[in-house]
Formats: C-alpha cells, structure tokens, sequence
C-alpha cells in the first residue's frame, strides 16, 4: 500500500503567507506523522506566473480555449519557456524558505525514493494550485509520486448498496462511461472519441453536442463510473464577499453544443444524483479547468482531472492516449496521471509546457480506485492461479520466511538489536587491511614531561602562554598550511601582547571550544578570547551508549545561550583551510547533502544501520578509522619543537595539531580498537588521545575529498529489510529441502560463515555496512521455526 501525504495551507495567501501542517502516514489510514511550518509572503512568486499565464495564452496554437481573450502581441515559445523556468525557480526557493525547513526534513525522513505516494495540496486559495508544483525538486526523488489538489471541506461517498454489488461483479456490468463531447468548432473530438471506444472491459455512452435536458436525464437516470468532456471550456473569475481576500472565486463553463454553454451551477443535482450512484472520476479534457474543479469539489466527486489552462487540440488528444493506457493496464489513477503529463514533454518544442497543463483535484474522503477495480476484474485475476504442490510449499516457507523476517526487524527497530550490531561493526573495522598514515598531519604533543617542564612557568591548563607563544612563532616559520590548537583557553592571554596578536591575526590557527548542552545540563567551554569566530570549530563528540566513539559530528546549531557559537567542528575547519589551498570549497546540494571535492556526504539518520533510535542531532556520518600500523600521523613533541630537535619539512603544508596526550588532564576517548605499544589491534575496546581522535577525524574528511576513500555507508530500510529476508528465505528453504539434521546443522553453518564473509568483503572494500546479526538471527529463526513446523512434508 502507497503513503498518503497531505500539505495542509492555512489561511493566507501569497501576499501574506501561510502556516502549513504536513501529514504523512499510509494509504486508507490515519496519519503516523505531523509536523508544522510556515511559508513566508512572496507576492514576487505570484507576479512571475502571472507573467507566465500571461505569455501562455498569447502563444498562437490551435486549441479547446473558448472566452480566453488574447492580447495584440504574439508570445515567442523561447519567452514562455524562460518564464516558465524562472517561474520554477522561484517556487523552489519559497519551498527552501527556513520556517518551511522542519517539513522538508520530516518528509525526508518519512519517505524513501522507492514509495509510492500521494500528494495532496489541501488549501482554499486559489492560487496555489494554479502554481506548477511538479517544478518542485523534491519530486525528482521520488519518481512514484504525483501531485493532487483539495479543499479544507470534504465528506465521504456511501453510494447505495445495490452500487457495490454491481461493482463487485462487473463480468455484465463493465466501466460505465458517459462520454460527452460537445462543440468541436475548431477541434477534433474524433480522436477522443476512437480512444474511449477501444477501452477494455467498458460500456461507453456518448453524447454529441446534446442538450442541457439530454445531458441532465443521462446522468439522473443511469449509474456511472466516470463522466468524460470533451470540447470547449473556460473559467471567470468574480468577486465574492465569502472569497478569501488573496483571490477571487472562480465558476468554469462548458460550451455543450454551438448554441448552449452551461456551468457546474446549472449540472449541481444531476452531478450530485451521479455521485451518490456510484461516480469515481470525471475528466474534462478541456481548456482552463480550475473554476470547474474547485465547484465540482462541493459536490463530493472523489477525483476530477482537469487542465489548468488552454490546452492544444493535439496535446489534449495526447494526454487522454496515454493516461488512458496507463490506467487500464493497471497502473494506479495518481501515477497513470504523472506518466501520461510527463509524456507530454515529449510535445513541448511545439506546444511549451505541455507537461504542466493535467491536475487531479482530490476528495480527501476518498481512496482513487483503480481500472481493475472499477472492472471488478481483481477476483478474475485471482482465480486464474492455480498453483502445483510444489509452490505450495514455496509458498507457506516464504510466508513463515517474510513473518520471521518482520519480528527480527521489529525487534531490531526498537534497538534491541544495537550491542550486537555494534560489537560486530567494531570486529568488521578492527579486521580490515591496514592502511598507511596520512603524510597530510603533524601531531604536536604534550607530554607529562613536557607539563612538568613548564612548571616554573605562569600556566593554566598544559600550555603556558610563553611556551605556546615560542611553539606557534617555530611552527609559522616552518609554513604550515593550518595549525589547530586542541587546547581550551578560555582565558585571555596574560602579559604577552605579541602572543594575542599571533592569535588575532594568524590566519592559519584554529582555535576550539565545546558547545554548551542544557538538555544535558553541561556546560559549554569558551573560546579563546583573542581567535575571532571564523577560526574557531568545536570539540564536541558523541559517544555511543558504551562511551566508544562511532561517529563523527560535523556540524550542529549551538544553543542561543551557548559561549560557543561556531557551527563547524575543530577537524571540519581545519579540513576546510587545507582543501582551500586545493581549490576545494563546501558546497551543499538542495537535499542537504555536503559535497566536498570528491566527497558526497550524506547525514545520518535515526535509523541508520545498526543504529536504531538515537538522537541523530547535527550532522553526523560515521568515523571511518584510518588502521595504520603505529600512528594516524607523524608525531613530535613540545619540548622537541622547543628545542629546535624536529624537521622544518616536517611541518611545510602540512596540517599541525597541538594537543595533550599527558595522563594528568585526561584528554582520552574510547575507540573501537586495541592500542598497546603504538599498535592497533583487534580486541577490546582502548582509549586514546583527544588530539589523536581529531587526527583521525581530519583524515577521513581529506582522504574522502581528495582521493574518494569511502566513508561508511548504510543502506536504506527496504533495501536492509529485503537483505535480511533474503537470508530469512535462504534458512527457510534450508529447512524445507535438507532431511538430515546434522546436514542441516552443517548446511546452516556454512551459510552464517558466508554471510560472514560477505558482510566483511562489502566493509573492507567498500565500507558498507549491511545487516550482519539480523541477517543470522533470521536465518537461525528460519531453519527453526521451519523445521519445527515439518513443512517439507506438508
């Protein structure tokens, strides 16, 4: 079943603005999901379509208009299409306002590419849906949506029960279809007429340029499925004192035959007499159809299609050819409407926004149904299944396999599953081939010597104001590319002006502070006073529930109230100043995706991998530990520097960190590996040096921009959940075809060891990490449950 997401605007309008509540939750039941936004006042976005609207309809094509009066001057398709796109632009930089910020992340993080999905803009202004929200970036992500548009009011259809039946059994009583095609002065309504006829599992009724009477009888004395128009038509708008102060109520007209034009007023019993009979959809494959879909939706029609604006004779002819293709083949009403408007592009270099002219006006009361559905053909199709033994017994291992398969991964979304997720994430990276240091990094450190050693100095923290003073004065000469100090001095220099002078003015330093956490009630640590706020990122870290350090925050929001406001972390900033050097600067896609020279990075999520549920505040990924045999980076100490015992070519563009590793202050973090005698190793857990952890940090942004090694990826939820039934199935089917149960056993042994094996070949080559212990969990469970249940004699 598809998802359901409803745009609810409030009252507003264009000029002032709107509050919006997104909806979001499956099909035929309640929401899951609501949040609420704003879209600011942009009167510029309306006078730009109606610059639009304005060359439309002065394009010279053969048409359905009728009552639209043209202007003296002509309109070059190039303008139209300029306008168009300027017009395009200019929705989506609405929708990419800041107060609408919170609905854009919340329908990310609800709805995956792969859904399908109804949109529905639910307003009472008139002119939003006259704006071309499928221009709107957020539908080239998702290729199984389609837009529709309703009212605030809207009340379910009960038609009468003999209805039902005759819709349950259509084999005598196939799609009724009354087909009214009215005046064709100008127009071709035979090719409408050929396309209705040539429908499968249809009794087409046609009425040709008929009167007012004619028509009225026909839709009061017989049951319809679906009312067609085809002809000319067009909508006024007037004034109303009930109408919304952003726009004018708008009626459409229809011209019947060459003599009679009628409104929906003129219809509104008949309609209404049809829509308690049974009527799911009407079209009106005409010109300019707003006005008579916003009156047709006080009548409760469920779906009405209409065209927003004066549509050519050839695409109207187009766009029935291929909806109606579409929809009796089985595709669903919303997506046959998207295939059949996008496949009208394909007529745009005659006929200019082609693709834009079809919208679905919705009854929120109602599910669309589909062509199988109004046929009655869906218990026809079921019947045709005659399955042999043979997929019987496939059938109930798949059916035990997919409901194993569902417990494992509810069990695991409610993060039951993290541990032993994490613990074999740690054995998937502590057992990767080892890599080589990053010849990009210089680590400073201060030792417990080299603490002791100042001793005799004025110091606060490990550093000295004198000692850091002579280190920064050696380094500089030395031309570093950036020099980061992961040191808090939250206090001002002391009687040393050319020390606070160096730290106002080198453009080369990076300073660090922690952003205060009032959730936490943690406060933060100030910056340095004298290193503005462009040269400084935070050190803040996120430790996993066992304190081991997973991943890696890059940017955050500090509190309003925090002493420390920079956005960025210490290594994103340090980072940044190298790639500069390289030409390379950050850049951010319209989805909220980094992109960074060769790096693409993409944030993670709540549920992500093997997390399930955690706080996924800021912009975080995964920490892709650079295994070296010894160090990250070359090291030398503080007295070293001091002493002048170090190479000057050591430091030459090169990334400088200058950090404590001295026991005393306890700069340490947990890792996800064993660090004894400067080497890594597979086993427990070990701690090591704050400056060495932002080593690791910088590295991996560098190694990804520069030279596109991997960061750690997860795959989306479906493609875990199909991962973990294939394996699921995998076990089931074990169990069904293997009789001997120590075969059985060995059979399952070898088939963990080559999940195994596979889940650590997509790490180490390409750092993937896919469902390790769920995909056994639900393998185990299969061959259980399956040959506990003795299927294979079944």
């Amino acid at each position: 079943m598809g998802k359901l997401v409803v745009l609810r605007f409030g009252i507003g309008s264009l000029t002032t603005g709107f509050s919006v509540i997104l909806q979001i939750g499956e099909e035929n039941a309640r929401p899951t999901s609501e949040v609420a936004g704003a879209l600011p006042p942009d009167p510029e976005l309306l006078t730009q379509f109606q610059q639009w609207q304005t060359l439309y309809r002065n394009l010279d094509f053969a048409g359905r208009p009728m009552g639209i009066a043209k202007k003296p001057f002509p309109a070059s398709a190039a303008a139209c299409r300029q306008a168009g796109q300027e017009l395009g632009d200019r929705l989506n930089h609405w929708l990419q306002s800041a107060p609408f910020r919170p609905i854009r992340e919340k329908w990310l993080e609800k709805l995956q590419p792969q859904d399908v999905i109804r949109i529905i803009i639910q307003t009472e202004d008139l002119d939003l849906p006259k704006l071309p929200w499928h221009l709107w970036e957020m539908f080239d992500r998702y290729s199984k949506a389609e837009m529709g548009v309703a009212e605030s009011g809207y009340e379910q259809v009960n038609p009468p029960a003999t209805v039902l039946h005759a819709g349950n059994d259509r084999e005598s009583t196939p799609v009724k279809v009354l087909a009214l095609l009215g005046d064709s002065t100008g127009i071709q309504l035979q090719a409408d007429r050929q396309l209705l006829e040539q429908l499968p599992h249809a009794a087409v009724t046609f009425l040709v340029e008929p009167a007012l009477q004619d028509l009225s009888d026909r839709l009061w004395e017989q049951h319809w499925d679906i009312l067609f128009f085809a002809g000319h038509s067009s909508s006024q708008a007037h004034s109303s004192s009930q109408a919304p102060s952003s726009s004018q109520v708008q009626s459409g007209r229809i011209f019947i035959n060459a003599t009679e034009s009628l409104t929906m007023a003129q219809l509104r019993y008949a309609l209404r007499k049809a829509v308690d009979g049974g009527m799911k959809l009407a079209i009106f494959n005409s010109c300019d159809g707003l006005g008579m879909a916003h009156e047709l939706a006080d009548l409760r029609i469920p779906q009405v299609i209409v065209m927003r604006e004066p549509v050519p004779d050839r695409v109207a002819q187009e766009f029935l050819k291929y909806f109606l293709q579409a929809y009796a083949q089985g595709e669903t009403l919303y997506l046959s409407v998207r295939q059949a408007r996008e496949r009208l592009q394909g007529l745009e270099n005659q006929f200019p926004c082609a693709s834009w002219l079809p919208v679905m006006f919705q009854n929120l009361a109602e599910l669309p149904p589909t062509w199988q559905e109004l046929a009655g053909l869906e218990g026809d199709v079921k019947k045709q299944v005659q399955p042999r033994k043979i997929l019987q017994k496939i059938g109930k291992i798949l059916a035990t396999t997919i409901m194993t398969t569902a417990v494992v991964m509810g069990v695991r979304s409610l993060g039951l599953l993290q541990p032993l997720e994490l613990q074999a994430y740690d054995q998937l990276l502590q057992l990767r081939p080892a890599e080589r240091p990053d010849n990009r990094l210089l680590v400073v450190t201060i030792t417990e010597e080299d603490v002791q050693a100042q001793a005799k100095e004025q110091r606060q923290g490990s550093l000295s104001d004198v000692s850091l003073n002579k280190l920064l004065e050696k380094l500089e000469a030395a031309q570093p590319l950036a020099i980061g100090l992961d040191i808090y001095r939250d206090y001002p220099v002391q009687n040393l002006p050319r020390l606070a002078d160096r730290l106002r003015q080198s453009d080369r330093l990076i300073g660090i502070c922690k952003v205060s956490d009032p959730q936490a009630n943690r406060a933060g640590i100030s910056p340095p006073p004298e290193i503005p706020g462009d040269r400084l990122g935070f050190s803040d870290l996120i430790p996993d529930a066992d304190n081991v350090i997973r991943r890696q925050l890059l940017a955050l929001t500090p509190p309003p109230n925090s002493s420390c406001t920079t956005a960025y972390a210490f290594s994103v900033q340090l980072a940044l100043r190298y790639l500069s050097t390289r030409n390379i600067a950050l850049k951010f896609a319209p989805d909220g995706i980094w992109l960074l020279g060769k790096l693409r990075l993409q944030p993670l999520e709540s549920h992500s991998g093997g997390y399930q549920g955690i706080d996924a505040w800021g912009h975080q990924i995964l920490l892709n530990y650079r295994k070296v045999p010894t160090s990250i980076a070359s090291t030398v100490t503080l007295s070293q520097v001091l002493n002048n015992q170090f190479d000057a070519n050591a430091v030459k563009d090169k990334i400088v960190l200058i950090g404590t590793t001295a026991e005393s202050f306890q700069d340490y973090s947990l890792i996800p590996y064993q660090n004894q005698q400067g080497q890594i190793q597979p086993g427990r857990v070990q701690k090591i040096p704050g400056v060495m952890l932002q080593a690791q940090q910088i590295s991996q942004i560098l190694s990804a921009a520069l030279e596109g090694r991997s960061l750690i990826w997860t795959a989306t939820l479906g493609q875990e959940t199909l991962w973990v039934l294939l394996w699921s199935m995998a076990g089931g089917l074990l169990a069904g075809w293997v009789q001997r149960s120590r075969v059985l056993g060995l059979s399952s042994a070898v088939a963990i060891a080559l999940l195994y094996g596979f889940c650590w070949l997509v790490f180490a080559q390409w750092a993937g990490w896919i469902p390790l212990i769920p995909a056994a969990i639900a393998l185990l469970a299969s061959v259980a449950t399956v040959r506990l249940l003795k299927i294979q004699n079944l």
